[in-house]
């Protein structure tokens, strides 16, 4: 599956469609590309990259980038970030671009987790004691949840939704007649976004990821839904859709919520997150989840009982 390619054409042809004609890509960006490109053409050197140098700043070339699909497929994906380069002021480096070995799922799994865990910048944003999370579940489950970044609960034990809005996502698992170990749960952040405190002090609270971090988390996501294959992806939350719809394209979750959309080929519902409920438990927020849940098991062909279309209705 040529997934850098793709994304990668994907967003310039949506920038050309808002009148952008250059994007900026740094020095490393553009040798990634040209590598990446190399793979894409069967090792050959020629590529329809063109490289156009022009006022810019200092580290930085202006690119413009015309892909033309070849029949040729590499011998695995090559995962890149979906969105235009990091911008120039980001703390954060060029999103990675990486390939899995070829074997079983596990396999290339524990490929993609020794990945993570080495990854210098996932690393350097992990506070000592601390662990970089990724997903959790079922390699070949039919459903995927994906969700906003680790908590304290998460990072302290290196998986995604252990806290209390994971300890609810479970029970709504559990009423779709599925198993917590059936789906497969991961987030679109591997570690929890800092929030300054005095040193030797727990964070406390969360912050919401900045688009600069989602795009360079992303491309590890991308590769967790590759290797699992769902048949389909449920977005948790506002923070979760901007990463997989882009940002930029809703105002409130409500305007795209309880609809199908598509992410990597697959479709997606989005639905509020679970703590959506935990800072508001009534039955009309949940009836608005369990409304989104129910489409997903339409969607996946599982068994709807009259009693689970009745949940959380008002008498």
């Amino acid at each position: 599956m040529r997934t850098a390619l793709t994304t990668l054409t994907e967003e310039l042809r949506r920038l050309k469609a808002a009148g952008v004609k250059t994007v900026a890509v740094s020095d490393d960006g553009l040798a990634a590309l040209r590598r990446v490109v190399t793979i894409r053409n069967g090792g050959k050197r020629n590529s329809p990259l063109t490289v156009t140098v022009s006022d810019k700043p200092e580290g930085s070339t202006r690119a413009t980038a015309a892909f033309t699909p070849r029949a040729y497929e590499p011998p695995a994906p090559v995962y890149a970030a979906k969105s235009a380069p990091v911008s120039t002021n980001s703390p954060l480096p060029s999103p990675p671009i990486f390939q899995l070995p070829a074997g079983d799922k596990q396999a290339r799994w524990d490929a993609l987790f020794a990945l993570v865990q080495g990854d210098a910048t996932c690393r350097a944003h992990v506070r000592p004691g601390k662990k970089i999370v990724l997903g959790v579940g079922n390699l070949d489950a039919k459903i995927m949840f994906v969700g906003e970044a680790p908590g304290a609960e998460e990072e302290l034990k290196g998986e995604p939704f252990v806290g209390p809005a994971g300890q609810l996502l479970t029970k709504m698992i559990l009423g779709m007649g599925l198993k917590r170990t059936d789906v497969y749960i991961g987030n679109i952040m591997n570690w929890r976004p800092e929030i300054p405190t005095t040193p030797g002090a727990e964070q406390v609270g969360n912050r919401a990821p900045t688009e600069d971090e989602i795009r360079y988390c992303l491309p590890y996501l991308r590769a967790q839904i590759e290797v699992v294959n769902p048949g389909l992806l449920v977005a948790l939350g506002a923070t979760a859709t901007h990463g997989l719809l882009g940002f930029g394209t809703f105002k409130a979750l409500g305007d795209v919520r309880g609809r199908w959309h598509e992410f990597a080929g697959r479709p997606l519902m989005v639905t509020y997150h679970p703590s959506y409920i935990l800072r508001e438990p009534t039955n009309r927020k949940k009836r608005l989840i369990w409304d989104d849940l129910l489409k997903v098991m339409e969607r996946a062909v599982l068994p709807i009982s009259d009693k689970q279309r009745g949940y959380f209705l008002d008498k």
